[in-house]
Order: C-alpha cells, then structure tokens, then sequence
C-alpha cells in the first residue's frame, strides 16, 4: 500500500499535535529504508515516530533491527537532543518535512513517499546532507552538496480546488476517473468512491457529464477530504487476496474484505509493521532460501538416478537370464539368427562399434567377445547387473546426506526467518514514569527521578489526600504517598521515608543515619516568597514537618505482576517482598548500575524464567538508585505461585 496525499495530511497533523515540545533522545535503524525516532518529554509519555520510505506514522510496535540502516550514524550525529518544531506538508505532495531545532542548529528531514521512496537529511538552507538515494533525471537531481528540489507539482491542489476548477472535466473526452485521479493526484480508491457517492459513471468520458453531476462531484469530493483529514474516520483494513490496504474511511460496498480497526494511524502501523517484517525474513532468508532450492534440485536429481539405475540393472538382469534360457533351447552363440532376432524382442541387440563388439541394452552399453559361449556372456551381464546394484547403494548413501543437509539448511532458514521479530510496546502505566513501589499496606507511593520529574510530580499528581515526603539533604527526590483517606499508617510513612532517602544522594555517597520528613498538600508552596528564587524542581515547606530517621540503606528490586503485564518495581524490602513474584535485596556500593542490573536479571531468571528472559536490561537499569549496588539476598516474594 501507498499513502494518499491527504492521508498523510492528517497524520502530518496528528503527529505535529501530538509530538508538540518534544525532543529526539534516539534514533534506531531498522533496515535499509526505515528509522524510529524516540521522541521524550520531561512531562508526558515517549512517542515513537517510524519514518520510512512507506511513510510516517506513530508505532507501538518494536521491531529487532533487520539491517543497517547507512543513514543512522549522520541522523544520530545531528539530530539528538533536538527538538522536533515542526512537521509539513507541499500542498498535496506525498512529502512530508520535519523540522529539528536546538542549540543554534536546524535540519530538516524529508520523507519522500512515491515511487522507491526517499529519505533526505538537509541544513536549513536545504542542501542535501545524506540521503537514502541519489537521483538524476531529467526534471530534477538529489545528491549530497546539492539544493533540494521537490518534484514538479501538480497545478491544482486538492485542497485549493473550486468547483470552478473541476468545470474543465466537461470539455475533456477523458474518462472522468483519470481525470479526477491525474488533475487531483488521489489514487483510484478515493477516485472510485467520488463517483459513487456522486452515482457517476467513472468510465464515462468528461464531456458527457453536466454541471449538476459536477457540483455532484465537488460535493463528494470535499466530503471525502474532510472525513480524511479532520479524523473523522470509520479505520478499516482491507485484505483481499494478495493485496492489503488500510482506509481512514469505508471506500466502497464490499465490506466482506473489512476488518475494523481503532484508529487509522493503529491501522497504518500494523500492516506497515507487516510490510517491513516480511521484507526483512526475505532478506535474511534469501540465501537460505537458494541452499534449499540447489539441495531439493539435488535430492531430485539423485531420486531419479537411483530409479534410473534400478531399471538398468534390472534389464541388465533380464538379458542375462534370457541368455541362459537361449541355450536350453539349443542356441549355442548369441551370432546366431535367432539370438540376435529374440535379443532385439527383449530390447536389447549386439552392435559394433570400432571393431568392438557391444550388447546395447537402453542406452547401457556392455562390452563382450561374441565369440564366447552364451553361459559366459550370462555371467558377464549378470556381473554387470551387480555393479549397477552397488551403484544405487552408493547414490542412495548420497541422498541420505543431501536430506540431512536439507534439513539442517530448512532449520537455519526457520531461525533465520525466527530472528525477525516484533513485539507490541505494553502501554504504560503513567507513574511509570517515575520512581514507583506498593506500600505494605497497599497504598502507591511515587518518586520524582530529577529535577523535571519532581516538578511534574508535585504540579501535575499533588491531591488532596496525599502525603508529601523529602529527605533531609540537598538533591532528594520528592515521593507522593497516593490516596490516603484513612488514619495514618506508620508502616506506609516510615517505607516512603525510606524509600525517599535511599534515592537520595544518600546511596551513592553510603550515608547512613539520615532523617526524612512529611507533610501535607497544602504545606508544599510552588511560588518562591517575594523576592526569592526557587531552583529546578525546588517547592519551598511551609510549617511543622514530620521527621522520619532512616537507619539502613537497602532496597529491593522486585518482579510485579499486573493484570497480564510483569513491571520491575524498586522499593523497601517488606513492601518489595510482599507485593512481588521475586525479589533482590540491594544495598550501595559495589558494581555499576547496568552490571548490577545485570546480576538481579540473572537472579530472576532462576526464579521466573519465562516471564523474565523477555525484560530488556534497561528495564532493570531505570528502578536503581544512581551508584554502585551490591545483592544481598534474592528470593521468592508472597504473590509467587509456587
């Protein structure tokens, strides 16, 4: 499938929507044609924008690279950490132009959807940095150093057309869907539909058409762009046979082809993930592929020769015996008429060929002394129908190793194939973005990661009833205890005090014997007095503070289980304990961050294999407090089920 102009449109003005302020904190190449942009921001969930030659679209889909992409070192270069400011479109053009900004640099990207597609990297002055293909031809030439040139555009934007404009159809002997598809540049789907929503017939020519089917066709016409491009959409994908396509809106009767989808963008996303996956299990199992027809053409060849050799020795055989049987008749020499007459009825006959003398049996031929009596001659051929025999034994050994060979090529294709994978992103929950545990109580506490987070923190999921915790040093992370409409519990307080200190500098520094303190909503002032300034994520306490000491330093990581989903949670260790499958105990100083995370993946393996050999590393890496960890114990938590 091919994006339409005004389907890229809307997604142009989704994606602008939805990724406004938001910045690239990765890119990654997922073959040859395809990027995904991990677009952050400080306050809402990530996006993953997949920019391909297909297209442009928001994905949940996370596909294992296929193969090198050669533009991701130039992209990674000069565009991380920048923020995506804008996103356009040409009239109706299958372009779409992003804009990259920050630290007094600009680039723009271009994402060329027709034909082969394109990818092209240029300055804010439009010259080409890299590109996926160089082009050269008559109209137009892409090639790094160059300016950008955009194809010649159409001369009539669907989008500023009048139905002044579409008035020219009744002076074309044109049929009125080429004409509609060449003036407008919709393909035939949305052509097709302008018609019938019009109840023209599309293979009628121009000029045949009055001013009231025209007014007809405007009217369908906009209706149709509107729905497209303003969202208005009833998301379908549409299989029939070999050919797939997702519509933003139905497009014609025969639904038996639909599937409903949520949205047109999941739509896009799951057969454009379809697409690349496919692509990328031709790609790796190409060779593997050719292995399998050159041992199958093998094993064929060898089947054929074993059934050959069968029936020649067979024959072979046959002329031996009859042989025998001539001289119970009487027939002393295979020189005699008769011999020679019944041989050809067998199908065989002697021959001579350069002064040798030959029986021809199919295309065998034996060498023999006519001379010889018809006994010897017998046993000759008899001989000879042996050797064939040993033949086959030797032919059907090969073929046992050409199927063993094939096997094993079938295996490493299926792994090959197997390698290619894709899985969908599980949507988080949103204290996920913070620092987050379960109390022993129940009860969610969550915990700012830096200055950004604890801003957001406190302004966005401060409520009424929540209590508000920070150690008692420079640098702690702010913590919410959510929902408390009940007595205090000092088992909730004294884990979320712990919990606050430990995520402190506290852990990196090994500083022991440190207090926390708590306090209710309205005490946390998010203005600094007249006069004063607040840092970064700083909110000045106003009145009484109730202090917590922290005497230990430990946490533990813990595999939690919600619904159908498994989280890592980093907390106290009776609070881990009680709310997890498993668990690690941890405490400072030791290894880094990513080893230590490491060795706990290890731990849970043991305990949660099936679950666990599918989280990623940096899973683990996130809930650890920054500086070195050392394990202290790791067990089985009171949700396991064994």
């Amino acid at each position: 499938m091919t994006l339409a102009g005004i389907e890229l449109r809307y997604l142009i003005n989704y994606i602008s929507k939805n990724t406004f302020d938001y910045y690239v904190s990765n890119i990654y190449g997922i073959n040859n044609n395809s990027l995904l942009f991990k677009l952050h921001h400080p306050e809402k969930p990530d996006v993953l924008l997949m920019f391909s030659n297909m297209g442009l679209w928001i994905t949940s889909m996370k596909i294992e690279p296929i193969e090198t992409n050669r533009l991701l070192k130039r992209l990674r270069n000069d565009l991380l950490r920048l923020k995506l400011t804008k996103i356009e479109q040409i009239g109706a053009e299958r372009i779409a132009y992003l804009t990259f900004s920050g630290f007094d640099k600009e680039f723009i990207l271009i994402g060329e959807f027709f034909g082969d597609g394109n990818i092209i990297l240029c300055n804010k002055e439009m010259k080409i940095l890299a590109l996926l293909h160089s082009i050269d031809v008559r109209h137009r030439k892409l090639r790094v150093g160059l300016t950008y040139t955009p194809p010649p555009q159409n001369s009539v934007s669907i989008f500023n057309v009048t139905q002044k404009d579409l008035e020219e159809i009744l002076s074309s002997s044109v049929p009125v869907a080429k004409w509609i598809g060449r003036t407008l540049g919709l393909p035939t789907k949305y052509v097709e539909e302008i018609c019938r929503r019009s109840n023209i017939d599309s293979k009628i020519s121009g000029n045949q058409l009055s001013s009231e089917n025209v007014e007809k066709i405007f009217e369908s016409m906009n209706e149709i762009l509107n729905n497209v491009v303003e969202g208005k959409h009833e998301a379908v994908i549409v299989k029939d046979g070999k050919n797939s396509d997702v519509y933003p809106i139905k497009l014609g009767n025969d639904e038996k082809y639909f599937t409903n989808v949520p949205s047109f963008m999941e739509g896009l996303d799951i057969l454009f993930t379809e697409t690349i996956v496919e692509s990328g299990k031709s790609i790796h199992t190409s060779s593997e592929d050719k292995k399998i027809i050159e041992l199958e053409n093998k094993l064929e060849e060898q089947t054929k020769a074993i059934t050959l050799v069968k029936e020649r020795s067979s024959k072979i055989s046959n002329i031996a015996k009859f042989l025998s049987n001539l001289v119970a008749k009487g027939v002393t020499s295979i020189e005699n008429s008769k011999a020679v007459e019944d041989l050809k009825k067998q199908g065989a006959e002697m021959i001579k060929e350069k002064g040798m003398f030959f029986i021809k049996i199919d295309d065998e031929k034996i060498k023999i002394d006519p001379k010889a009596s018809l006994p010897t001659l017998s046993s000759k051929l008899f001989d000879e129908s042996k050797r064939q025999a040993v033949a086959i034994n030797s032919i059907e050994k090969l073929k046992k190793q050409t199927e063993k060979s094939l096997e094993k090529q079938k295996n490493q294709a299926k792994v090959a194939e197997e390698s290619i994978t894709f899985s969908e992103i599980r949507k988080k929950n949103w204290y996920e973005r913070y620092r987050w545990f379960y109390t022993t109580d129940g009860i969610l506490a969550i915990g700012g990661r830096d200055a950004s987070s604890n801003m957001a923190l406190i302004r966005k999921h401060l409520e009424k009833n929540d209590k508000v915790f920070h150690a008692d040093i420079y640098g702690s992370p702010f913590f919410i205890l959510k929902y408390y409409n009940e007595d205090v519990r000092p088992t909730s307080l004294n884990e979320v005090a712990h919990a606050t200190v430990c995520f402190s500098r506290a852990w990196r520094e090994s500083m022991y014997g440190l207090n926390a303190y708590w306090v209710e909503p309205e005490q946390v002032k998010k203005a600094a007095p007249s006069g004063q300034f607040l840092a970064k994520g700083a909110f000045v306490i106003d009145g009484q503070r109730n202090f917590v000491n922290v005497s230990t330093l430990k946490l533990a990581v813990g595999l939690v289980k919600q619904n159908t989903d498994y989280l890592i949670s980093c907390g106290p260790p009776d609070a881990i304990k009680k709310n997890s499958i498993c668990y690690v105990i941890i405490e400072p100083s030791g290894s880094q961050m990513v080893d230590t995370a490491k060795k706990i993946k290890l731990e849970f393996i043991k305990m949660k294999e099936d679950v666990v050999k599918s989280l990623s590393i940096d899973e683990f890496v996130r809930v650890l407090p920054a500086g070195e960890s050392h394990i202290l114990e790791s067990g089985l938590g009171e949700q396991s089920d064994e």
